[in-house]
């Protein structure tokens, strides 16, 4: 009798932590613009982003996210539907997803379907077409999606040059009292953010509260004092500047929204591949830099409102990018390729009670980056595998307290709530091991020729003919440009304008191809991908191509050092 009443209680007493532990959390989605890992808290030595680093040092980080198409329209939408752009078919921002592909249900709108109360401040979801032209609302939304008004002059002539004159630019750092309005987007963002936190305090609904930051996007149009923190003769160029010798030209990037703002254009730079001037290459680093710390400022408003509120103890918060941003890397600028300093961004995941303990004191003091002496914040909660951001859906959920989307079909289209990324709640559970060469990220990029010309960044779906899909490993980026069919969506795996492939452990920085090396064991497999339908197939093909092609490297390497 003692051992059975000694069983219940233990039964009891796991089945109370389940409950605890599935207990419904608030979400704080925080999703920047065009931020790579540019960060303290990911080994940068130079931003300073205290706020964020905070938030790292009582999360679980992601070392190694990517984003599955580095643009923000498919991205957005990918992430936000855990579906890849060869789901949702959008490639471009001219079609919406519900009536272009599939009526799939999204992250917030799942939300509100279990009685999550959704809103959504600055850009979540790309504007315009993409979200039909309502950021998805009402599917995805419980009450309006809030814009900053002041976005309305993001791209007017408001950005003061030498000449004394307002110009449009990409160099745009401003006195915000002159400013029309006396403020920036994002600041206005930031207030109300603040505002739909404050009305929560008294309600029992749960929330789901997506804030989406616009910078560090271009124009760079941000409080001129950020500028101070980077002195411009401290700023150094990207040590890897030249376009690599063996990059097919389909793989380039010509970073036309930099070249037709008023500034860089002014430079007269020659294209496709004109280097923009060592100065202003300065220039743009630092103004970037200081975007990173001014967005920072913001995330850091709005997590200590979580503290103003005694909401940090219930609320979950997730924090990320849509994409990276190169930063004159191998010769490019803005995002538009395959490489890592586009595709990686910063994943993070505050979970109160599981990544940090609930604390009486201040979770997120306000980090003041202009008065703070030199201050870094540890944390040994990280993952080193690759993830993607198609998996931040089901593992939202699932902290959350929710149930995670299932696995898609292979042929998901008519399947309204999937996932086609993991639920990555086990690496909350379990230390991280060591590496693990199975792990891949999946992201592609479309090309309407196999040489830059003036749409190469940004291609209508009409004019895509080729598509880059690249894998990502631990300890490689391979990557096949492919012939593509914009009517039928359909990849030609024998028609191979190019190809990718670095090893990361000599390579990190991705500028030595040695592709061409193995071009013999490529047209092997080439041949036998032929078989493989382009989605979801395409995948799995790729996966078995890159472990052929190394492994036929690591064989031809071990006879080499053998011969010796």
């Amino acid at each position: 009798m003692f051992l059975f009443m000694q069983k219940c209680l233990c039964l009891l007493i796991l089945h109370c932590m389940a409950v605890v532990a599935r207990e419904r959390r608030n979400v704080l989605f925080i999703m920047a613009d065009d931020l790579r890992t540019s960060l303290g808290c990911y080994g940068d030595t130079v931003v300073k982003s205290p706020n964020i680093d905070q938030l790292a040092s009582k999360s679980q980080v992601f070392l190694n996210a990517y984003a599955q198409q580095a643009v923000c329209g498919p991205s957005r939408t990918s992430m936000l539907t855990s579906r890849r752009p060869d789901t949702t078919r959008l490639y471009d921002f001219n079609s919406y997803w519900r009536v272009h592909a599939g009526n799939y249900t999204t992250m917030p709108q799942y939300f509100k379907s279990t009685g999550y109360t959704t809103m959504s401040v600055g850009k979540i979801f790309h504007p315009g077409i993409a979200s039909n032209h309502t950021d998805d609302y009402p599917y995805s939304w419980s009450i309006p999606p809030y814009h900053p008004p002041s976005f309305i002059h993001e791209k007017q002539k408001v950005c003061k040059g030498p000449d004394g004159k307002l110009h449009s630019n990409v160099l745009c750092a401003v006195n915000v009292t002159e400013q029309p309005g006396g403020t920036l987007p994002d600041m206005e963002s930031t207030e109300e953010a603040i505002r739909l936190l404050k009305t929560r305090v008294n309600d029992d609904a749960p929330f789901f509260l997506a804030v989406g930051f616009h910078k560090p996007h271009i124009p760079f149009r941000i409080p001129e004092e950020y500028l101070s923190l980077y002195p411009i003769d401290k700023m150094t160029l990207a040590p890897d500047a030249d376009v690599p010798n063996l990059l097919p030209p389909v793989a380039y990037n010509p970073w036309m929204d930099l070249r037709l703002r008023e500034d860089v254009a002014a430079l007269n730079i020659s294209f496709p591949y004109g280097p923009i001037p060592k100065d202003f290459q300065l220039r743009i680093r630092q103004h970037y830099f200081a975007a990173v710390s001014y967005m920072d400022a913001q995330v850091g408003r709005l997590l200590s409102a979580l503290d103003d509120f005694d909401l940090a103890s219930n609320t979950m918060v997730v924090f990320s990018s849509d994409h990276g941003w190169s930063l004159g890397e191998h010769g490019e600028w803005a995002k538009y390729s395959n490489f890592d300093v586009v595709t990686r961004v910063p994943l993070m995941f505050y979970v109160p009670g599981v990544t940090a303990s609930p604390e009486y004191q201040s979770n997120f003091p306000f980090m003041d980056v202009f008065s703070l002496s030199a201050q870094t914040f540890e944390n040994d909660q990280v993952i080193r595998n690759v993830v993607e951001l198609v998996d931040v859906f089901p593992t939202m959920s699932y902290m959350a307290g929710l149930r995670a989307p299932e696995p898609c079909d292979d042929d998901s289209f008519k399947e309204e709530l999937c996932t086609e990324g993991d639920n990555l709640a086990y690496t909350f559970r379990h230390r991280e091991k060591g590496k693990d060469e199975e792990e891949i990220s999946f992201s592609q990029y479309p090309r309407p020729a196999d040489t830059p010309q003036w749409n190469s960044d940004l291609p209508d779906l009409k004019d895509i003919k080729i598509m880059g899909y690249s894998l990502r490993s631990w300890d490689y980026r391979y990557t096949v440009w492919l012939g593509f069919n914009p009517q039928t969506y359909q990849v030609n795996v024998s028609d191979v304008h190019g190809g990718e492939l670095y090893m990361l452990d000599d390579d990190p920085a991705q500028d030595i191809n040695i592709y061409n090396l193995t071009m013999t064991e490529h047209s092997l497999m080439m041949k036998k991908m032929a078989n493989f339908n382009h989605s979801p197939s395409l995948l799995e093909a790729m996966k078995l191509q890159l472990l052929y092609l190394t492994a036929g490297m690591k064989r031809q390497t071990k006879e080499m050092d053998e011969s010796d």
